[in-house]
């Protein structure tokens, strides 16, 4: 990522944050102290560090910003533009995690892995998608475009694009064939 692919993603992230967000009210605020834009600013430079094989600098710069927000995102993870985190304490997104544009996770999220092989092993998220308080989004599934993902559901199987999951394990309760959101 160049320094201004870098500054355009960023400015990205502040407004989709302005749009979500009925509380923020400057992107001054947004930018200093919204704990999901700081672990974001430290996850963007971490995985510059990442791929270009400094993976030492890499996971300290991502532990710091772990101790200053409680939002833990692996340099490895590939995370695309305007990923809001609301009230991120406890987030976790994996090493091999990928995320898609305009993503929405809610305190309490795992993206997190299953098995310890060097393999793709946490979840993918297409655009568009929403996944509650709590929910935990386990190995290497899909969660299909602009779909939701209930509160403290526990999601091991893809699901399908515009679809809603909910429950232990999660099962799908909406389809929505047209297309549009629910």
């Amino acid at each position: 990522m160049n320094k201004f692919s870098y500054f355009k993603s960023i400015q990205y992230d502040i407004q989709r944050t302005m749009e979500c967000d009925p509380a923020a009210k400057s992107k001054i605020e947004v930018y200093f102290l919204y704990p999901h834009m700081i672990a974001l600013r430290a996850y963007r430079k971490a995985h510059w560090l990442w791929i270009h094989n400094h993976r030492f600098c890499a996971r300290w710069l991502s532990q710091r910003a772990r101790r200053k927000t409680g939002i833990e995102i692996h340099p490895g993870a590939q995370i695309g533009r305007g990923l809001f985190i609301d009230h991120g304490m406890g987030v976790v997104i994996g090493e091999t995690a990928i995320i898609g544009d305009d993503c929405q996770l809610y305190h309490g999220v795992t993206l997190g892995g299953v098995g310890s092989q060097e393999v793709k092993r946490h979840p993918t998220l297409e655009d568009g998608v929403y996944v509650g308080s709590g929910a935990k989004c386990l190995g290497n599934i899909t969660l299909g475009q602009n779909c939701r993902v209930g509160a403290n559901a526990v999601v091991l199987k893809d699901v399908p694009k515009y679809a809603t999951a909910v429950g232990v394990p999660a099962r799908i309760i909406r389809k929505n064939k047209e297309g549009r959101r629910l």
